[in-house]
């Protein structure tokens, strides 16, 4: 649309229509333009910012990308464009995430051990541990919920959530825990399926056998290290060959699993009227091996006679009945046969109620039965049914947690999601609820159906080698054998499945850098190097080759897991970040924090040496990947934490100033950059890192000279170049580098404005303005000087490192030397503190510290050394103390020269600088300077005035001007002849000479010499003359450090 200025309008029919993007549709009432805002108003905008109809469609044609593919941060790669359109998600809550959860869940410790762990622990203390672990794990189900429905979770699971929440190390961390217990997952399922095929499906199958009964725990431990290596072989080349068989085969294994758990309740009804009939063989007592005789019975009936039985044989030695020797106790107890299942209506639930945990090796006894207690042979130990492995509640916990997990099943599959906003809460949480509920009802049903000493039996040696909970199945034991033995398979697969895509999520993420082969796979995205090393680290296992023993290793990791989701949801919800919007509300910090402590209170309950084990393996990974330095930004909230914390702690330093004890250099360096933006003397970084050894804050200044809208790409490539030689050389801390018209006013802003409350800098440390007498331009020490006033005003220390060149660099060290200080004036204790930080670091910790100090006439040089040595004795400083004695003496015939010289030089450039002509020769000079310096460049405030026209014809006032200035010449240089030196600058260079005299006769060869820095004048004429003090006082010195203090006292004898 076009405007018109005039004063008359142009009436609407007669305004033309320039804009190619605007309409005109015409109606009765004349013209109608269509306004556009992005070609009228936001045209320049377009450029840089997208339209939000462009955002939005972007928004919702997003697609999650699989597990192990490139992170959706990234842009997607023109390859990647140009490949298939991947289908879109359309899996609902029921298929997507509660049945996988449930497979997931339900696994081999339902079957094998549930029933043994109610025997040993009791009804109520199982049901306690039941209720642990579930809790447990719904607590970190609803965290997970939150931090799944805030935002879109591309599939990765449990390892994205935590490590964009909490950040790369954090991530890292517990991204390899869960690695390594879905890893030892897969190699407990393959235990379980070998258990079952060894114990239930094929007995005879057994490669190692027992030459007695001390040799049978370590004959099937090795059956099951050869079936397990075979088994996990083949579940390898199932995996590499073709992952979708294994998703296809997934809902048959979760059949198998569904009808083994409706065959147990299914038989623990039918239990109430027709119990199944599963005798137990009892000798007093004891339990009795089931398979090892025929009869349970001493003596059988055969034809009219009593014969010895098999039972008999097993006990007594070969013989007639009344001469063979039997074993006492076989002889003084009675066999008897009691009932295994009595069923539900028996009241056998009384008797399960209470714990029985038994040491190793002893043998399952009935309470209720009579037994004589007589001496028995351990020759017939094998007869017995007894405790494999000594047992506890703690025990019994870390066995049974990995029941418990398989919760991250849905967030797994989030990219397979049609709403996995609503489906990863709904189905994860009623996934738990199901099978707590299955869980707890099966300890009740086991306590009430099945005889005590049979829960105890863990491998059904007294139901005839049968599967115990196969006993109280229906309609056949073998349900259950079969049913367990292929969901302990899938599960296994499953878990070889996901561990491999794991490793490649957490690879690809590039945080560990010695994991990056794994990102690697076939063409296709299968993870071939991480399924390898998955399988070598699942062998480890198989070699533990006992399921009680891996089952705690899988819950620590899982727990460590756990744990930080739950610290991930209360962190995020403590700190109110904008971005924390779940979806899901029904969670809170509290129970965030609840769930966090259960997981840790179950990690040490279950095995305090295999917690500590995980939490160090946790701990190691987190710091190598923040010494490794990640450069990820995720907008975690351990980042938010810091950011909290930090504002915390600067309100806190913001109440007063800091005490003497706990002062410390907080560093503002002043560098100076060359026309190239590269740091001009990096040897002031080195000396700062080596004074702070990582402690206290350290900023990095500089100035540009310049406009800021012109100079901010400048100013950016000065920063970065800053950041990158503080990086090199150790230095800890924050760079700030401004713009400004003068360095000097750069320098002030620097000096003021550095630093955030309670965090700002106390000491300054710049460089010496070297070549500053060659120079004409006096604004090189005009601007050190005018920084040595800020830093007096602003009450800041000051250092300046003269010769800095000469400064030792990280990697050298001194073997030995000194740090000299001269204390010439008393400066606060920054003398004294320095050298001592210094001798922190390796460069400087071998050099030996001296003190001098100066005595004059009137002093008492002996009181002085003693009074000096207890003041170093009460600030705990080790140094060497000596008193130098200044004689008065008469004045130099150098020290006059040198005044007179000094004196000179400065009427010779101020009458230079009164040249008009020579003014305006250096205002163009100077014009042509770009880049501006520290100390180098204009600080003089000049007026730019344009060159004066030169005349062309001669005046006479032009000619007796000429000849004015001509006249005037030899007098200025009779004057300069003729010039005598100022008396107190006499004084004050006599002073500088014998000063330097004594410094460089005593500290000639010292590696390093502090001295007090002398204040500048408060007249500014005599500004030259202090430069050249200062250079007097350190001649002929390798490395000086000039230091003045800020006004304050910062070393103190009180502890």
């Amino acid at each position: 649309m076009t405007y018109n200025f005039n004063m008359n309008p142009i009436p609407l029919e007669h305004r033309p229509n320039t804009d190619k993007h605007s309409t005109r549709d015409e109606d009765n009432n004349g013209l109608r333009f269509t306004v556009d805002l992005y070609c009228n108003i936001y045209r320049e905008e377009l450029d840089i910012r997208p339209k939000v109809s462009s955002l939005l469609s972007r928004l919702v044609n997003y697609t999650n990308i699989t597990q192990g593919a490139k992170e959706h941060e990234e842009e997607e790669s023109a390859e990647a464009s140009r490949r298939k359109t991947p289908k879109s998600p359309n899996m609902g809550t029921l298929m997507g995430v509660y049945l996988p959860c449930l497979q997931n869940i339900f696994g081999v410790i339902l079957f094998l051990r549930l029933t043994w762990i109610v025997g040993m622990a009791g009804i109520i203390q199982s049901l306690l541990i039941v209720l642990m672990c579930c809790s447990c794990t719904m607590l970190t189900a609803i965290s997970m919920s939150a931090i799944a429905t805030n935002g879109v979770v591309p599939a990765g699971g449990a390892y994205f959530m935590i490590s964009r929440s909490l950040g790369p190390e954090f991530g890292g961390a517990v991204g390899l825990c869960f690695y390594l217990g879905t890893t030892f997952a897969s190699a407990m399922y393959i235990l379980g399926a070998i258990e079952i095929f060894l114990k239930y499906l094929v007995p005879q199958a057994a490669i190692f056998h027992a030459s007695d009964h001390h040799g049978t725990d370590s004959a099937m431990l090795n059956n099951m290290r050869v079936y397990g290596s075979i088994c996990l072989s083949l579940m390898a080349v199932v995996v590499f060959v073709g992952v979708k068989y294994v998703n296809k085969l997934a809902s048959l294994f979760l059949a198998c699993v569904i009808i083994s758990i409706v065959s147990i309740y299914a038989g623990a009804i039918k239990s109430m009227t027709h119990p199944p009939e599963f005798p137990i063989c009892m000798l007093g007592n004891r339990t009795l091996v089931r398979d090892r005789f025929d009869v349970c019975a001493k003596t059988v009936i055969k034809g009219n006679i009593t014969v010895p039985s098999e039972l008999w044989e097993s006990f007594c030695s070969p013989g007639n009945m009344s001469s063979a020797q039997c074993d006492e106790y076989f002889i003084q107890n009675n066999v008897t046969e009691i009932q295994g299942i009595p069923g539900l209506s028996s009241g056998i639930i009384r008797e399960n109620m209470w714990s029985d945990y038994m040491p190793k090796g002893e043998i399952l006894e009935k309470a209720g039965l009579q037994s004589v207690d007589s001496h028995w042979s351990m020759e017939t130990f094998s007869m017995y049914v007894s405790a494999d492995i000594a047992t506890s509640f703690t025990l019994l916990v870390g066995i049974f947690f990995p029941s418990a997990t398989g919760i991250m099943a849905g967030s797994n599959r989030s990219g397979d999601l049609r709403d996995a906003q609503k489906s990863i809460p709904v189905g994860t949480i009623l996934a738990i609820t199901t099978t707590s509920l299955v869980y707890l009802t099966s300890v009740v049903l086991f306590g009430a159906c099945i005889e005590g000493v049979v829960l105890r039996d863990k491998f059904g040696d007294a139901v005839n080698k049968n599967l115990v909970v196969g006993t109280l199945s229906w309609p056949s034991p073998w349900v259950i054998v079969i049913g367990s033995f292929f969901s302990t398979v899938g599960a296994g697969l499953q878990s070889l499945t996901g561990a491999p895509r794991l490793l490649q999520a957490i690879a690809k993420d590039n945080i560990i850098p010695f994991l990056r082969v794994f990102g690697h796979g076939k063409p296709n995205g299968e993870p071939t190097w991480a399924l390898l090393l998955t399988g070598l680290i699942a062998e480890l296992g198989i070699l533990i080759a006992s399921l009680d023993m891996v089952a705690p290793i899988l819950s620590m990791f899982f727990l460590m897991c756990y744990l930080f989701v739950n610290l991930a949801c209360a962190v995020q919800t403590l700190l109110r970040t904008p971005n924390w919007r779940p979806r899901f509300k029904y969670y809170h910090w509290a129970l965030s924090f609840l769930g966090m402590s259960m997981c840790l209170a179950l990690m040490f309950i279950s095995s305090w040496y295999y917690a500590i084990v995980a939490m160090g393996i946790a701990g190691m990974i987190y710091k190598y990947i923040e010494y490794q330095g990640a450069e990820k930004e995720w907008g975690d909230g351990i980042r938010g934490l810091s950011l909290s914390a930090a504002r915390y702690a600067l309100l806190r330093l913001e109440v007063g100033p800091p005490h003497t004890k706990n002062w410390r250099p907080q560093l503002l360096v002043l560098l100076k950059l060359d026309e190239d933006l590269h740091v001009k003397y990096p040897r002031l970084l080195t000396f700062a890192s080596q004074l702070k050894a990582g402690k206290g804050l350290t900023i990095v200044g500089s100035v540009i000279q310049g406009n800021f809208l012109d100079s901010y790409g400048e100013m950016q490539a000065a920063e970065q170049a800053i950041k990158n030689m503080m990086e090199i050389e150790r230095v800890k801390g924050f760079c700030q580098v401004v713009v400004a018209s003068k360095v000097r006013e750069g320098i002030v802003h620097l000096i003021q404005s550095c630093g955030l409350g309670g965090m700002k800098h106390n000491t300054v440390v710049m460089g010496w303005p070297y070549g500053w007498r060659q120079s004409e331009d006096p604004r090189a020490w005009k601007t050190f000087i005018n920084t040595v006033r800020c830093t007096t005003a602003a009450h800041l220390a000051l250092m300046v490192p003269k010769n800095v060149s000469f400064y030792p660099s990280n990697h050298e060290r001194f073997t030995d030397g000194n740090i000299d200080v001269w204390w010439i004036v008393h400066d606060g204790g920054m003398l004294m503190l320095l050298p001592f930080l210094l001798k922190q670091h390796k460069v400087w910790r071998k050099c030996r510290m001296r003190i001098f100090t100066v005595a004059q006439m009137d002093d008492n040089s002996i009181q002085m050394k003693k009074d000096l040595a207890t003041f170093l004795y009460q600030l705990r400083i080790e140094a060497e103390v000596e008193v130098v004695e200044m004689h008065d003496s008469d004045i130099s015939a150098y020290t006059y020269e040198r005044t007179l010289m000094m004196e000179q030089r400065s009427q010779m450039l101020r009458q230079m600088r009164l040249s008009s002509a020579e003014r305006q020769r250096e205002v163009y000079r100077h014009s042509l300077v770009r880049m501006g310096s520290l100390y180098s460049d204009e600080e003089e405030e000049v007026i730019e005035t344009p060159p004066e026209k030169v005349q062309m014809t001669w005046t006479r006032e032009k000619v007796e001007a000429e000849r004015r200035n001509k006249n005037n010449a030899p007098e200025n240089f009779r004057e300069l002849i003729s010039l005598k030196p100022d008396q107190s600058n006499v004084r004050r260079m006599h002073t500088a000479v014998k000063l330097n005299e004594v410094i460089v006769n005593r500290s000639h060869d010292a590696r390093l010499v502090l001295l007090n820095m002398p204040g500048p004048p408060r007249n500014t004429d005599g500004d030259e003359n202090y430069m050249e003090f200062l250079e007097v006082l350190t001649e002929g010195l390798e490395r000086v450090l000039l230091v003045r203090g800020g006004g304050r006292e910062v070393i103190t004898i009180y502890s």
